[in-house]
């Protein structure tokens, strides 16, 4: 019931996000998957994570362990971040984060100023999220 009723609302309220997660969903296809509570994780040729609904992609190269158990979690909390937003995500979550991850400005700031990329609010929040999670386990 948890699964029908998260999935019922990544595709209503969540809409704009989780079409833009299938069509990747869709595009990569042929690369391994498994599904992490209620979302499905994509392992792709990136170095970077993305959370588009209830749709993750993770770099393949990441081995077992607890590397790993980060980055799904993380990705996950931002998962619940889609619930918790519906269409306004993209806007306050998935465009600020994809920014603070690719912008060379912001690289350069973040290791000039010994910044942390965990410590933008938009991945601090699905920290908090997962490390939530990761007590009621």
């Amino acid at each position: 019931m948890k699964k029908l009723m998260f999935r019922l609302i990544q595709f209503t309220w969540g809409l704009p996000q989780n079409l833009l997660g299938l069509i990747l969903f869709l595009i990569y296809h042929r690369c391994r998957r498994e599904t992490f509570r209620c979302a499905k994780i994509t392992y792709w040729k990136s170095d970077g994570g993305l959370s588009l609904g209830m749709f993750i992609f993770l770099p393949d190269d990441v081995e077992e362990g607890k590397r790993l158990d980060f980055f799904r979690y993380h990705e996950y909390g931002h998962s619940i971040q889609s619930l918790i937003l519906g269409p306004l995500y993209l806007f306050i979550v998935g465009i600020p984060s994809f920014i603070w991850a690719n912008s060379r400005k912001l690289r350069r700031m973040r290791l000039d100023r010994n910044k942390g990329y965990y410590t933008f609010y938009t991945e601090k929040w699905a920290n908090s999220i997962f490390k939530h999670y990761i007590k009621d386990r």
